[in-house]
């Protein structure tokens, strides 16, 4: 993978990831007594390759728990 490729992969995750942070702070904001949270993120690969689609499709899915806020 080149340098270019690479730094367009680190600028869709890190946009993801500063938008999901604020997404999920969000809910829980006006969720208060939400939590924890079940949360799956997911990566799907939406290129139209026509007729010559990747034997292997490229697809990621984490799940994983937020905890709600501890109250201060």
């Amino acid at each position: 993978m080149d340098d270019s490729s690479r730094s367009d992969v680190r600028s869709l995750l890190k946009a993801f990831g500063i938008q999901a942070d604020e997404a999920i702070v969000a809910h829980l904001a006006r969720n208060p007594g939400a939590g924890p949270l079940q949360i799956e993120l997911q990566l799907t690969d939406l290129t139209d390759y026509g007729d010559t689609p990747p034997d292997q499709p490229l697809e990621l899915t984490v799940e994983g728990t937020v905890r709600k806020p501890q109250a201060g």
